[in-house]
């Protein structure tokens, strides 16, 4: 499969429905034709190492914040900032598997751009019928605190929407690890 994220940066982040601002934007790669150098307006590609198709299954979750954990790991993050990023994740993978439509090929993309001490991950889906928003549940809920969660751990969040895809996103902070 030849889906790809595309990163487009945007000079002062770009305003989303959700208040939120990201230094990004998402875009599916059939949307351009050429990828630049990644000079000012022009596109550039995430590494294939940041960039994850996923079975649209809940046994995705486990992989993807595996894949980010060592990743993340490696980069030499504090374990803390890796156990955040890895929560943040599960959570909008969950939400993705439990409430939108896959994407072709019966999967669901993960992304995340490690940039200037902050991370940006981005899960990306085939959208559905109602746009991700935090709930209010119960004290007795079993659910529907995830987006809660991620608004508490991100310094921002937010949804983008195009004919096909849904991509939600969330900017943590991503301190190194000084000690190594």
């Amino acid at each position: 499969m030849d889906t790809k994220l595309l990163l487009l940066p945007v000079a002062g982040g770009t305003k989303d429905t959700s208040g939120a601002n990201s230094g990004f934007r998402y875009e599916s790669a059939g949307h351009f034709g050429r990828i630049g150098s990644g000079g000012a307006g022009c596109a550039w590609e995430v590494s294939g190492s940041s960039v994850v198709l996923l079975p649209h299954t809940p046994a995705s979750v486990a992989a993807a914040r595996s894949q980010i954990s060592t990743q993340l790991h490696e980069a030499g993050i504090v374990p803390p900032a890796i156990g955040d990023a890895a929560l943040v994740v599960s959570e909008l993978l969950s939400n993705a598997i439990l409430h939108a439509r896959p994407l072709p090929g019966a999967q669901v993309q993960v992304a995340w751009l490690l940039r200037d001490g902050s991370l940006e991950v981005a899960v990306s889906d085939g959208g559905s019928v109602t746009r991700p928003r935090p709930a209010h549940p119960s004290l007795t809920s079993t659910g529907g605190r995830g987006l809660a969660i991620v608004s508490c751990l991100a310094h921002s969040w937010g949804v983008r929407t195009d004919d096909a895809w849904t991509t939600v996103w969330a900017v943590l902070p991503a301190p190194a690890d000084r000690r190594n």
